[in-house]
C-alpha cells in the first residue's frame, strides 16, 4: 500500500482563489478591502517569514497589507498601545501578532487586547469560549485548514476515531473540539501518554501535533488510516514532521506530506478568517445605518 498525498499547496490555491473572488465582489459594490494587520515584533529570521509569507498571499487575494513591525526592544504599553489603535480602526478587519514575541513582552496582555470579531488567530478568550460552546467565531487556522484538507479529500468524520496527538490550545485542543462538533469520536494524546501507540492503532484519523519529530511511528498507525501531519522541524537541509514519513506512507491510507501538506492550509485559512471578519464588519454597518432610517 502507498498512502494518497493530501496536497495542501494546490488546495490552498483553491482556497485563495474563492477568497479573491469573494474580495472582487465586495470591492464591486462598494465595499471597503479586507483589511489584515500583521504584527511582528523583534527579528526572528523564522517568523520574518511566516509573516512576508502572510502579506504576499493577502495581497495576491486582493486585501489590504497593514503591516506593523515593532523594534525588539520596545516597551510592554508600546505593544499594547499599537493593538488597541488597530482595535480601533475600521480599515483593519482582522489582527494577527505574530507567535513567538520577544521574551520581555507579554503575549497573553497583547492577545487579550485583541477584539473576539477581528482575533482572526482565533487564540483569545471570547473566541476560545465560543469553540466550547459550539457557537459561531473565529476558529484557529491550524484546525480549520486540516478540516478543510479532510472535507476535500472526502474523509469520512461522522462516527469516525479520531486521534489527536498534542494539546496545545493553538491545535491539539481546538482541533479534538471541530471534530467532536463533526461527530467523530474523540481521544486526544499528548507526548506523556501511556501505550501511545496502542491508543493512536485504534484511530481511523490521527493527527500529530505533538512538537516532537518523528514521534508518530509505523507501529502507532492503522492499515488505511488517515494521518494528518501537523510538526514542521528542520533536520540538516530538509524539513520533516511529527510523522516517520517513509514508514507510515506504506501504512496510511492518506498521508500529509511535510512540507507542504497542513502548512499551507494554515495562510489560506487566515484568510478565510479575515474576509469573514470583515463580511461581519460591513453587515454591522449596514445594518446601523439602517436602524437610523425612518
Amino acid at each position: 500500500m502507498s498512502a494518497i498525498l493530501m496536497d495542501g499547496r494546490s488546495l490552498a490555491k483553491k482556497v485563495g482563489a474563492e477568497v479573491k473572488a469573494a474580495v472582487a465582489e465586495m470591492t464591486a459594490t462598494g465595499q471597503a478591502k479586507p483589511g489584515l494587520a500583521t504584527v511582528l515584533i523583534g527579528d526572528d529570521p523564522a517568523s520574518e517569514i511566516y509573516v512576508r509569507n502572510k502579506r504576499r498571499l493577502c495581497v495576491e487575494a486582493g486585501m489590504q497589507d497593514l503591516h506593523h513591525h515593532l523594534p525588539g526592544n520596545v516597551t510592554q504599553q508600546q505593544a499594547i498601545d499599537l493593538i488597541d489603535e488597530l482595535a480601533a480602526n475600521p480599515s483593519v478587519s482582522g489582527i494577527l501578532v505574530q507567535l513567538p514575541v520577544p521574551g520581555k513582552i507579554n503575549a497573553e496582555e497583547l492577545l487579550s487586547r485583541i477584539p473576539a470579531d477581528k482575533d482572526i488567530d482565533g487564540l483569545t478568550v471570547a473566541n476560545a469560549g465560543l469553540l466550547a460552546q459550539g457557537l459561531p467565531g473565529h476558529r484557529p487556522c491550524t484546525p480549520a485548514g486540516i478540516l478543510r484538507l479532510l472535507d476535500e479529500y472526502k474523509v469520512d468524520l461522522e462516527g469516525a476515531t479520531a486521534v489527536v496527538v498534542g494539546r496545545s490550545r493553538l491545535v491539539g485542543k481546538p482541533m479534538a473540539q471541530l471534530l467532536l462538533e463533526r461527530n467523530a469520536t474523540v481521544t486526544v494524546a499528548h507526548s506523556r501518554t501511556r501505550d501511545l501507540d496502542q491508543i493512536c492503532q485504534s484511530a481511523d484519523i490521527l493527527i500529530a501535533a505533538a512538537g516532537v519529530p518523528g514521534i508518530i511511528t509505523a507501529d502507532a498507525v492503522r492499515p488505511g488510516a488517515t494521518v494528518i501531519d501537523v510538526g514542521i522541524h528542520r533536520d540538516g537541509d530538509r524539513l520533516r514532521g511529527d510523522v516517520d514519513f517513509d514508514a507510515v506512507s506504506t501504512i496510511a491510507g492518506r498521508l500529509t506530506p511535510v512540507p507542504g501538506g497542513v502548512g499551507p492550509m494554515t495562510i489560506a485559512m487566515l484568510l478565510v478568517n479575515t474576509l469573514t471578519a470583515a463580511q461581519k464588519a460591513n453587515d454591522v454597518k449596514e445594518n446601523n445605518v439602517n436602524s437610523r432610517i425612518p
